[in-house]
């Protein structure tokens, strides 16, 4: 199915890219409010994870980061049709996996965020390597330039 929306571009890269752009602006602000140790928000967490949170070492933040960041760039370069999307998803990716990896491999991250909380990183990964492919299949056929 290949409908028009305004620009000529496919709706389903409008209707992906606005889900995109609303996903990875929830990972944004968990970002920026863990950061910025917003009470309202972490008060969610157990001392335990809080501790565990505020003990991130630099190398984890930056790929945390990278993951969230490129995530939501590639968002935005999506809803411009921008093959550059492809790229900043890919940065995501890797930057997710190796943040990930930290968390749930080598730190005690598993133990303190439990089974739920590995559950839901496996979520974001897949939803990344579907956004990634996604744009790449984009980008092969046209429609990002």
């Amino acid at each position: 199915m290949n409908l028009k929306a305004g620009s000529g571009r496919p709706l389903q890269l409008w209707i992906v890219a606005v889900l995109s752009l609303l996903w990875n602006a929830m990972g944004a602000f968990d970002y920026l409010a863990t950061k910025l140790r917003l009470e309202f928000y972490m008060q969610n967490f157990t001392p335990e994870q809080l501790d565990y949170f505020y003990g991130f070492p630099a190398a984890a933040t930056v790929f945390w980061a990278l993951g969230v960041w490129g995530a939501l760039l590639g968002s935005v370069a999506l809803l411009l049709a921008s093959r550059w999307a492809v790229v900043l998803f890919a940065v995501s990716l890797c930057g997710m996996l190796v943040s990930m990896s930290w968390t749930l491999l080598i730190s005690d991250g598993f133990e303190i965020m439990g089974s739920a909380g590995a559950i839901f990183s496996g979520v974001i990964v897949i939803i990344g390597i579907g956004l990634w492919l996604y744009a790449r299949r984009m980008r092969a056929i046209g429609v990002l330039r």
